[in-house]
């Protein structure tokens, strides 16, 4: 039994209070990227609604709650997508909303913010800045501190994605990946499957090592069981705080435990998936990548907890892999993505042997991007 703060009964619960415009979202094979990355990809698409990502899930389960207290204002820090999500669950409940971002965020995330009629705080720094100016302006104001991913609102509400996907799982047929039965017929030559993965970077974590002081010491974690089920199916998660990387892991790994669980990171933003390697929360002094909604330097202990108990591998890729996998996604997928819903793509054109003919699924987590920034990622056209 899976040791984390997750509990599936919340789940299902959170599954009836989000609004159904983010429930359900489309879950198919994109057969047209199988000759480009060497394996069958599912592609699960969390942009098909108002606020374009998939923190309307966690934030509808926030609200709903806040909207039953006398009286109902909160405050978070946000790199643009928790922020609209958060205003946009609040506006038809009466709630307010301070959103506190970096000055440097994208700035069509920042302006779709303000549109939907929070108020907006910039602080000149990275988002840990913004989380600790958010805990000030919660503390003065004595109003609610909405932490992502610390707050498990926000990672059982991510985790009814896993439980979509498990029930596609469970409707397929055995042995097979959702949301098709055949291995891809038109992959790369000459590529065949390694017995493990020895790239840099992507090496998987030894399962029985632990750090002193770690809860999650003495337990059985997904990463112990990863080499009985290396070459079956796969879902890789974007990780940034962690809610949606453990509440899609913690609903997988109890309702279809076959599925292997990969969290993929920017090597510019590497805090949570060094901790997770090493076990304990390994901070850095700064970040450099374009992927700003997974862009963190302080894991929070609680978050990285559960992560242990249901990761089976995190690893890091390149920059020039990120803006790669977001060309590709839009040449031959015709999907606008930030990079943070890249990173899974990401991941496999950095380890094509090691995805190689494996039924694999990414969640395509949002696409609030700047169109001049974007049209600098894809190119002369």
């Amino acid at each position: 039994m899976l040791e984390t703060r997750l509990d599936l009964g919340r789940i299902r619960a959170a599954r009836r209070v989000i609004d159904p415009v983010f429930l359900d979202s489309p879950l198919y094979r994109c057969e047209a990227l199988d000759p480009v990355l060497g394996c069958a990809l599912s592609i699960k698409l969390e942009t098909a609604n108002p606020v374009r990502s998939f923190k309307g899930r966690g934030t509808e389960v926030v609200a709903d709650q806040l909207a039953r207290t006398s009286s109902p204002a909160v405050v978070c820090a946000s790199a643009g997508n928790l922020g609209q999500a958060l205003a946009w669950s609040a506006r038809s409940r009466g709630i307010d909303v301070t959103v506190v971002a970096s000055r440097f965020a994208t700035p069509t995330k920042l302006d779709r913010i303000r549109a939907l009629g929070a108020k907006l705080e910039l602080v000149d720094g990275d988002h840990e800045l913004a989380r600790d100016r958010a805990a000030e302006i919660a503390g003065a104001e004595g109003i609610r501190l909405l932490e992502d991913s610390l707050d498990l609102e926000t990672c059982e509400g991510a985790a009814t994605i896993g439980l979509e996907l498990a029930e596609a799982f469970q409707t397929s047929a055995p042995g097979n990946h959702p949301p098709y039965a055949t291995t891809p017929s038109n992959t790369r030559p000459g590529i065949t499957p390694p017995p493990g993965n020895t790239t840099p970077g992507n090496t998987p974590r030894p399962g029985n090592n632990s750090a002193p002081g770690n809860s999650s010491a003495g337990r059985t974690t997904a990463g112990e069981q990863r080499s009985a089920r290396r070459e079956g199916p796969a879902v890789l998660i974007a990780l940034g705080g962690g809610a949606m990387a453990t509440g899609i892991g913690y609903v997988l790994k109890t309702l279809a435990p076959e599925v292997e669980i990969i969290c993929v990171q920017p090597h510019g933003a590497p805090a949570m998936t060094r901790s997770w390697h090493e076990r304990r929360v390994v901070t850095t002094d700064s970040i450099n990548t374009i992927a700003d909604g997974v862009a963190g330097r302080r894991p929070i202990p609680e978050v990285l907890t559960d992560l242990l108990a249901v990761a089976d591998d995190a690893v890091l890729v390149e920059e020039s892999s990120i803006i790669k996998a977001i060309r590709v996604l839009h040449d031959h997928a015709g999907l606008i993505t930030e990079p943070s819903a890249a990173l899974g793509v990401a991941a496999i054109l950095e380890n094509p042997t090691r995805f190689a003919n494996r039924h694999l699924t990414t969640i395509i987590c949002g696409n609030n991007t700047d169109p001049t920034t974007y049209a600098t990622w894809l190119g002369p056209r």
